[in-house]
């Protein structure tokens, strides 16, 4: 079956945890637990903010390294979760419900992008 990468798009500096309603945590975690006994979820985490990373860049044959928080990005990656579905619908499904957890005053996006195999051997 196919793996898909769902990267969870955030702006950054707009969302934390105390703006969420109470039931944000529950819902999560169980939706967490059905995508998991559906055998669906590979792994999962969320990403520790940009303040705290380090981009590094390759052009014109050198490296050059940028020391986070990225301000000239508005949207950043704030989580990811590597889905094995039957098809691209069904990530689509899943990221679509993970979506509808979160407080509807939040932006939050998803991309679903397949996993390229490599051929083995």
């Amino acid at each position: 079956m196919p793996r898909f990468l769902s990267l969870v798009r955030i702006e950054e500096n707009t969302i934390d945890m105390e703006s969420a309603d109470p039931g944000f945590e529950e819902r999560m975690g169980a939706l967490f637990e059905e995508i998991t006994k559906a055998g669906v979820m590979v792994d999962t985490a969320g990403l520790r903010p940009t303040a705290e990373a380090t981009r590094i860049t390759w052009a014109d044959g050198r490296l050059s390294y940028t020391d986070g928080p990225f301000t000239e990005t508005k949207e950043v990656v704030g989580g990811y979760a590597m889905l094995q579905c039957k098809d691209r619908a069904e990530a689509i499904e899943w990221g679509k419900r993970f979506l509808a957890v979160h407080p509807a005053h939040w932006k939050v996006a998803l991309e679903v992008r397949e996993v390229e195999e490599m051929p083995e051997g």
